[in-house]
């Protein structure tokens, strides 16, 4: 099973449940967390059955910040709430139709300092209440080293020494990831770009004992200054497999598209051959005309991953203009293929 948690810096956004179904089609993701919301009550369940997911519970926004929805698909995995906050929501977990069942705690610490350390109390209160496969993930807003930050004021040594105590009381260890190195940038000119790894899965080790396999990777940062994070208990290889010619209705509403069915039926044939070569023709002509709108994005969006391993690594006035032109360039792109 798959896990996406994802700060998206306010559900309101234009693109915000668009860019949620691509990442459910990219990664089916039997959980998905979204954090900083900044919507709650009555709209904020409209916009939740918009989405692709059947079970939903809602950490309420203080006021018209923060905010965390854990969304689930109920086919696929028990989510039974335990408890929640404004900053955490802890449920357990019980996979289908294994009988793997194990505690999940998404956070979202609040920026400021005194708040984030009730955060952190209430952490290490309840890992002395179980002894269950338990992780914690979320958008923690501190970092932990200074590896985890570019730019900006140094980390805060005595800030990350109450983080690390709180991991330590709770027995977790940092997952690791693949991927670029900082999960939020504030995306400014080179000169006071500041990026940071503060979105982080951790597990206990009767949690790496039931998934010593799982893998953690930051995701392309597209809609938000946050990039989405995945983990994925069973990662494994994907086929890509040719499948059979299927007729797409929208090819109807294409002026050109009449001429591919003369071509394949304006010499006598029989009716075999003429089927073989109108779906051999018709494919060919859709990945032409259309197929270029999906290569564009796959393009697009391996450039943008590029950009932003390469902006963790040695940031550049270049790096962030052409990072930003990739951006708008996707959002074209997504509109293309919304309406085709």
């Amino acid at each position: 099973m798959n896990v996406i948690v994802w700060n998206c810096r306010g559900v309101l956004k234009p693109n915000f449940q668009r860019h949620v179904r691509e990442l459910a089609r990219a990664h089916n993701p039997s959980i998905f967390v979204v954090m900083e919301t900044r919507v709650g009550g009555g709209r904020a369940r409209e916009i939740i059955d918009r989405l692709p997911f059947d079970g939903a519970i809602l950490a309420e926004t203080i006021g018209f910040a923060g905010g965390i929805w854990l969304l689930w698909n109920s086919d696929r995995v028990v989510v039974e709430q335990l408890a929640s906050t404004e900053q955490e929501i802890h449920v357990e977990v019980k996979v289908l139709p294994s009988n793997f069942s194990w505690i999940f705690f998404t956070v979202y610490a609040s920026p400021r300092t005194v708040e984030r350390q009730v955060l952190w109390d209430n952490l290490s209160r309840v890992a002395g209440l179980h002894s269950k496969p338990w992780i914690i993930a979320g958008d923690f807003n501190e970092p932990l080293a200074e590896v985890d930050k570019f730019g900006g004021r140094p980390v805060s040594i005595n800030r990350s020494l109450l983080f690390k105590d709180c991991l330590d009381k709770c027995n977790m260890v940092d997952m690791g990831f693949s991927g670029p190195r900082y999960t939020w940038t504030n995306r400014r000119e080179i000169s006071s770009l500041i990026q940071e790894r503060i979105g982080r899965f951790f597990m206990n080790p009767s949690w790496c004992l039931l998934y010593p396999d799982a893998k953690v990777t930051h995701l392309t940062r597209c809609h938000s200054d946050h990039c989405p994070v995945l983990l994925e208990t069973n990662p494994s290889r994907q086929m890509h497999l040719t499948g059979p010619f299927k007729f797409q209705s929208f090819w109807l509403s294409d002026p050109s598209f009449p001429n591919v069915v003369k071509q394949a039926w304006q010499h006598p044939r029989k009716l075999n051959e003429a089927i073989e070569v109108f779906s051999r023709q018709a494919s060919l002509w859709n990945k032409n005309h259309f197929g270029n709108i999906f290569q564009k994005k796959k393009r697009v969006l391996a450039r943008l991953d590029g950009v932003q391993r390469a902006l963790a690594s040695q940031p550049s006035v270049s790096l962030v203009t052409l990072e930003n032109q990739l951006i708008r360039e996707l959002d074209v792109v997504l509109e293309q293929e919304r309406d085709l």
